[in-house]
């Protein structure tokens, strides 16, 4: 795992407990910090104590301090039902303890570290932190910090509304195409914090959303990129700008002589390129209706991926990864799933799996990407509105609308192109079937948010590859 030892004999509060959170605990104390840990959720609280043999005494509280408490703490030493945790815990003689974060006092810690699901602008205990000079951080500051113990290496850095994760994964691929160290992390892939650092030269490709580079102080991006942004996650800033600031920080923690790549097709992004215009030639800026030739590339069809591959090679050249191994990885990629993926064919109907797109931003390149489309859409809506997908709504032949927004996604589309409210996945998918020709494309690109009916995103593409295999 990658660990510092600049975190020795501090003090950390953990908030939330899943797969980065449990490994951010671990990494912690293997680096010799002392750790609160906390989730609302008794099961991972429960998962992330070490595993004693039948006979022994629980240990998170060790360390020297009077029998029944933490050491260095009034807190109770927590116990273990025999429960394996989430992650293995390195236990050196530092503390674990799991206690209640919104009982204690928060000065005496060295920073809170938070998951980026935790709403930075409305959670109390964020608000208590920086109320007590606290810093609130994340696992990609804790890597940040442990750059300098690591091997030499570089970082890429990716943000952006959408294209994000097929970027990443692009930029990865085509490093191990060249045969050069990589790994993913970040906002796709394991916590990076669990991954055992890379040799000499590697590239370590991180997918950074707005949240976690709101808990980011110090990441020194060897190269930066930024590929659009358009309205989103508005609920956790004040407005747009203050969305679109949060994207530019990745730069303004660059060192001037480091890489930024920027896609200028929209405003926000275009004035971030601007602004950053004393960086002289380690700005590139990649312009909108680039034409490339992507009849090579299977997996890399549509304007948007024409983009995201531009923006990859761009990332690529940067890092002096030879033409040759560009060309292969671009026609070898296999793409991501729920990403405009191509889950089956029948009858000459192809039926794609774009369940990622969870607002019409991101719904609107699937839709350019096809002809004759058998459009199913729906639920739980960021918006109301449909019209940053409108420019591409003449190549739909039909739309089903599914979950909490069928009827409003219905009327959005009314006297644009047909629509049947369906409400369900399944529903939708025997319409369109009945509906579709040889030719046409069945295409799940929601354009909103799936927790009315799905777990996430990843279930509800799951349960649309399900359904589609089981025709």
């Amino acid at each position: 795992m990658i660990t510092s030892r600049a975190w020795a004999g501090k003090r950390y509060a953990v908030l939330g407990l899943a797969r980065s959170g449990a490994a951010t605990v671990a990494a912690l104390l293997a680096g010799g910090a002392r750790v609160v840990a906390w989730d609302s959720d008794a099961t991972k609280r429960t998962q992330i104590l070490p595993v004693h043999g039948e006979g022994d005494q629980p240990q998170a509280g060790g360390g020297g301090g009077e029998p029944g408490t933490a050491a260095g703490s009034s807190l109770p030493t927590p116990s273990t039902t025999g429960l394996r945790p989430a992650v293995p815990l390195p236990m050196n003689g530092e503390d674990l303890v799991v206690a209640d974060l919104d009982t204690l006092d928060l000065s005496t810690f060295d920073a809170l570290v938070v998951s980026p699901g935790v709403p930075l602008n409305r959670h109390p205990l964020a608000a208590k932190a920086r109320a007590a000079g606290v810093p609130v951080i994340g696992d990609i500051e804790l890597f940040a910090q442990a750059r300098a113990e690591l091997p030499p290496h570089k970082v890429v850095g990716i943000t952006g509304t959408n294209g994000k994760s097929t970027t990443t994964a692009l930029v990865h691929h085509m490093l191990q195409t060249a045969g050069v160290p990589s790994l993913m992390a970040g906002n796709i892939g394991l916590p990076i914090l669990s991954r055992d650092p890379l040799p000499a030269g590697g590239v370590y490709v991180l997918e950074l959303s707005s949240y976690q580079i709101d808990l980011t102080q110090s990441l020194d991006c060897n190269v930066a990129v930024l590929l659009n942004i358009t309205p989103d996650h508005l609920d956790r800033y004040r407005d747009f700008e203050d969305y679109a600031a949060a994207k530019a920080r990745l730069f303004t923690m660059q060192a001037r002589e480091h890489r930024a790549i920027i896609s200028i097709a929209d405003t926000p992004s275009a004035l971030i390129a601007r602004a950053l215009s004393a960086k002289g030639e380690q700005l590139i800026k990649i312009a909108p209706g680039f034409c490339m030739d992507q009849s090579r590339w299977p997996r890399l069809q549509g304007p948007h991926n024409a983009q995201n591959a531009l923006a990859a090679i761009n990332v690529a050249e940067a890092l002096g990864v030879p033409n040759p191994a560009i060309d292969r990885a671009l026609e070898s990629f296999a793409g991501l799933p729920h990403r405009m993926e191509l889950v089956g064919e029948r009858n000459g109907v192809r039926f794609v799996n774009d369940s990622k797109a969870t607002n019409a931003e991101s719904a609107a390149p699937a839709l350019a990407a096809f002809d004759r489309i058998h459009w199913i859409l729906g639920g739980q809506a960021k918006s109301a509105s449909l019209a940053a997908a409108a420019k591409n709504f003449g190549n739909v032949v039909h739309a089903y609308t599914i979950g909490d927004a069928a009827e409003t996604f219905a009327a959005a589309l009314a006297g644009q192109v047909p629509v049947t409210v369906s409400g369900t996945l399944d529903a939708a998918l025997r319409a369109a079937v009945g509906n579709a020709e040889p030719g046409d494309t069945v295409l799940l690109s929601p354009a909103a948010a799936s927790f009315d009916q799905f777990r996430d995103f990843e279930d509800r593409g799951e349960t649309f590859r399900r359904l589609v295999t089981a025709l």
